[in-house]
């Protein structure tokens, strides 16, 4: 019998109308792509998302599927530009239903103007992590490259969480290395590191990684169905309890899909607690506030 917990927290949730390319779009490369990604992660309804065009719609379907908040993670890219005013501002209207997570891009700003962002988004936005996809730079960088040093400084003197932008998507697969994301974590043993996708397909060096570091954060979404990713799972019967998160990576699989699927691989209430909201809330320091 499967269970799930009272309280889930999605750890990578968009809405299709925050940009293009999470596919608001008919008829584009980008709509074409979500599609595609969702026929790869096995979505049962690969077309989906193309019935959110509002807040209340995505708020729908987040009750619908037993999803008290989502972390929406915003994106600073060449090709997916993303402010962090507009995330700010898509967690209001959400009445806090949705985290927002902030993006800074120092290979495009500078050191200094990005640091300032970064600093701005969590102290002027309230948002709750800064989030860094630094292989998708016009320059792509490594996790642990010296430009990046200074923002992981800045959320450690903040106490918010890192976010990393990892997995198959990478343009360079050579930038998607949990052993940069080693060293990150060595350096700053004290913050919080989510790795989101999971750093998918290296699946057993990141639960390596992970084995090493108590202070990274596994959170595979979409991945986790996708071939091997039940051994993230495995990971959680032991160690990786405390580390491992739930994401669904709505537009890109859906919600309902993705927690009835997670409740499918028949953990025990405890873990399934952790997984789909415990751990989630201590990494982003949520208490008992916007349960849902």
């Amino acid at each position: 019998m499967s269970v799930t917990p009272a309280r889930i927290v999605d750890m990578r949730l968009r809405p299709p109308f925050l940009h293009p390319f999470f596919g608001a779009v008919p008829a584009t490369p980008e709509f074409e792509l979500v599609g595609w990604v969702n026929r790869r992660v096995g979505a049962a309804d690969p077309a989906h998302f193309t019935r959110y065009h509002t807040v209340i719609d995505v708020l729908s379907g987040m009750d619908q599927a037993g999803i008290s908040l989502g972390v929406t993670v915003g994106r600073s890219t060449p090709s997916v530009r993303i402010t962090n005013d507009k995330v700010a501002a898509l967690a209001a209207e959400s009445g806090g239903r949705l985290i927002g997570v902030a993006s800074v891009d120092p290979e495009a700003l500078g050191a200094a103007d990005a640091l300032a962002e970064a600093r701005r988004a969590v102290t002027t936005l309230g948002l709750a992590a800064i989030n860094l996809d630094a292989g998708f730079y016009h320059t792509p960088l490594r996790a642990n490259d010296d430009r990046l040093m200074p923002i992981y400084e800045l959320c450690l003197a903040f106490g918010v969480p890192a976010f990393i932008m990892s997995g198959p998507t990478t343009p360079d697969l050579a930038f998607n290395d949990p052993l940069a994301i080693d060293a990150v974590a060595g350096t700053f043993p004290k913050l919080p590191i989510v790795v989101c996708h999971g750093c998918y397909p290296h699946i057993d060096l990141m639960i390596g990684v992970a084995f090493r570091h108590e202070n990274v954060f596994v959170s595979p979404d979409m991945y986790m169905f996708a071939p091997g990713g039940q051994r993230y799972v495995e990971a959680a019967k032991g160690f990786l309890a405390d580390q491992l998160l739930f994401g669904s990576s709505f537009p890109f699989r859906p919600m309902r899909q993705s927690v009835d699927d997670f409740a499918a691989f028949g953990l025990d209430e405890a873990l399934m607690a952790k997984v789909m909201g415990g751990n989630a809330a201590r990494v982003l320091n949520l208490g008992q506030a916007n349960s849902g």
